[in-house]
């Protein structure tokens, strides 16, 4: 999408994208933690179930298994953080700025800048 800038008419514009850079960090670690959380829960159980293994397996599939939730839960935390914020920026952000005069303006026509 070209942007004019409303100011001085500039072609000359530039986005923020504040809100999808916050809500995009916020998402990963919420993320991160929930998916760490259920994964130490499961790997509790998968430890209680696998002492069968030997106590060298179960304390490595615990810890392998507590990894990589975390890692899948940040990411579709991220995932989601960064789509949220995206919406922010475009709907309620003033998420354009001029770089030429240094004006700033949502997408609506009607947001106010300065």
């Amino acid at each position: 999408m070209n942007e004019k800038c409303p100011n001085c008419l500039s072609v000359r514009v530039g986005k923020n994208n504040y809100g999808k850079k916050t809500a995009g960090v916020v998402g990963a670690s919420a993320g991160t933690y929930g998916g760490y959380a259920a994964a130490t829960a499961g790997a509790q159980a998968g430890a209680a179930l696998g002492i069968v293994a030997g106590p060298v397996g179960a304390t490595v599939g615990g810890i392998g298994g507590a990894v990589i939730g975390a890692l899948l839960g940040g990411a579709t935390g991220a995932s989601a953080g960064v789509i949220l914020g995206d919406v922010l920026d475009e709907r309620v952000l003033d998420n354009y700025h001029c770089l030429d005069c240094g004006y700033s303006f949502g997408e609506d026509p009607n947001s106010q800048g300065g």
